[in-house]
C-alpha cells in the first residue's frame, strides 16, 4: 500500500544504507535495492524489517523481507530467506533508517498548504464553522459538518455522514463513514516515541496512519496518536468517551465501549465487545481478548484471554479481586 502521507525517499542500495545509518556491514552486503521498510507482518521482497523481541517470534519465522535488522540472540529464528543485520540495539537502528526513507516522519509541523475552507470546492458541499482550514488532497464525503477552528491537514479521508467537531485538528488519518468527533480531539499525531540521551533524544519516526472506522463516537479532548510502523486502528461502532488517550500502534476492535480518561501504551490489541471503565491504564503489547470488562481505575500489565472481567492494579480476576478486598 502506497504511503500517501509521508514521502518514500527510496530505494536506497543496502551498503549505501547501512552506512549513511552508521551500522556496520558485517557480512558485506553489496548494491542491492530496498525499497521500503516495514514491520515484519508486510515487509515483501526488497524490503527491510526489524525483529527485536520473542514476542513477535511467530511474525519474524513468516517475515519475506530480504533483510531484517534484529540481534544475535535471536536472529536464528528468523527464515534462511531473509538476511540478518545484526545490532547492539534493534529500535535505535530501525528509527534511523526510518528516517532516511521518510524523513519528513519525525516532527508534526504544521501544513502550511491549508487554506480557508471558503476557497475551496468544498464550500458548497460541506456545512462548516468559522475559521476551518484545509490541505492539499483531502477528501470529504456527502453529508458532513466541520466545527469552528477545525484543521484538517493534507491527504485526510473523510468518509459519509461524519460530524467533526470545533477546535479538532485531523492529519495522517483516513475516518470511514458516519463517525463523531467530538469538540478538542487531536488525530493522527505522531505518537511518543524517542530513545532518551543526555543530550538529546533521538526521536523515533513514525509512518502510520489512524483509520477510524464506521459508526464510530471520538469524545472530547482526545487523542489519538498514528502508528510508527503499523497503523492505529479503531474499529467499528466503538465508542470513546472524553479525554481518552491512544497510543501508537493499537488496534481497538469492533463494539468497544471505553470510558473517560483511559489511557493506552502502545501496540496493544483489543478484541471485540470489549468495556473498559474510566481511568483504566493498559500496558504496551498486550493482547485483551474479546468480551473483556475491566472495572474503572484498574492497571493492565498482562494480556486477559476472552470474556474475562477484571479489577484492580494489577488487575485481576474481578471475584478474585472482591475476595481479596473484603
Amino acid at each position: 500500500m502506497i504511503n500517501s502521507f509521508f514521502i518514500n525517499k527510496g530505494p536506497f542500495e543496502i551498503n549505501k544504507l547501512l552506512k549513511l545509518s552508521n551500522i556496520a556491514n558485517h557480512n558485506n552486503f553489496k548494491k542491492i535495492k530496498i525499497f521500503d521498510i516495514k514491520d515484519l507482518s508486510t515487509a515483501t521482497k526488497n524490503n527491510i524489517t526489524f525483529f527485536h523481541s520473542k514476542k513477535y517470534e511467530k511474525q519474524a519465522f513468516q517475515t519475506k523481507a530480504s533483510f531484517c535488522i534484529t540481534t544475535n540472540n535471536i536472529s536464528h529464528i528468523l527464515p534462511s530467506s531473509c538476511n540478518k543485520i545484526i545490532v547492539d540495539n534493534v529500535l535505535i537502528a530501525t528509527a534511523k533508517i526510518t528516517k532516511l526513507f521518510y524523513p519528513e516522519s519525525v516532527t508534526d509541523d504544521f501544513d502550511y498548504s491549508c487554506k480557508p475552507i471558503e476557497k475551496t470546492l468544498f464550500k458548497k458541499k460541506v456545512k462548516f464553522g468559522k475559521n476551518v482550514l484545509v490541505g492539499k488532497n483531502v477528501k470529504i464525503g456527502k453529508n458532513c459538518l466541520i466545527g469552528h477552528n477545525s484543521i484538517l491537514e493534507s491527504n485526510v479521508v473523510i468518509g459519509n455522514n461524519c460530524s467533526i467537531g470545533s477546535n479538532v485538528i485531523i492529519r495522517n488519518s483516513v475516518i470511514n463513514n458516519n463517525v463523531h468527533i467530538l469538540d478538542g480531539c487531536v488525530i493522527g499525531k505522531k505518537g511518543f516515541g524517542f530513545f532518551p540521551n543526555k543530550e538529546k533524544n533521538f526521536r523515533y519516526p513514525h509512518i502510520g496512519i489512524v483509520v477510524i472506522n464506521d459508526n464510530t463516537e471520538i469524545g472530547c479532548n482526545s487523542t489519538i496518536d498514528r502508528g510508527s510502523m503499523s497503523n492505529t486502528i479503531i474499529g467499528k461502532n466503538t465508542y470513546l468517551d472524553n479525554q481518552i488517550h491512544i497510543a501508537h500502534n493499537n488496534r481497538i476492535g469492533d463494539n468497544c465501549i471505553i470510558a473517560g480518561q483511559a489511557g493506552f501504551a502502545g501496540s496493544s490489541i483489543l478484541g471485540n465487545n470489549v468495556m473498559i471503565g474510566g481511568q483504566a491504564g493498559i500496558s504496551g503489547h498486550l493482547k485483551i481478548g474479546n468480551n473483556v470488562k475491566i472495572a474503572g481505575g484498574s492497571g493492565v500489565i498482562k494480556s486477559i484471554p476472552n470474556n474475562s472481567r477484571v479489577m484492580g492494579y494489577p488487575a485481576k480476576d474481578l471475584k478474585q479481586f472482591i475476595k481479596d478486598n473484603k
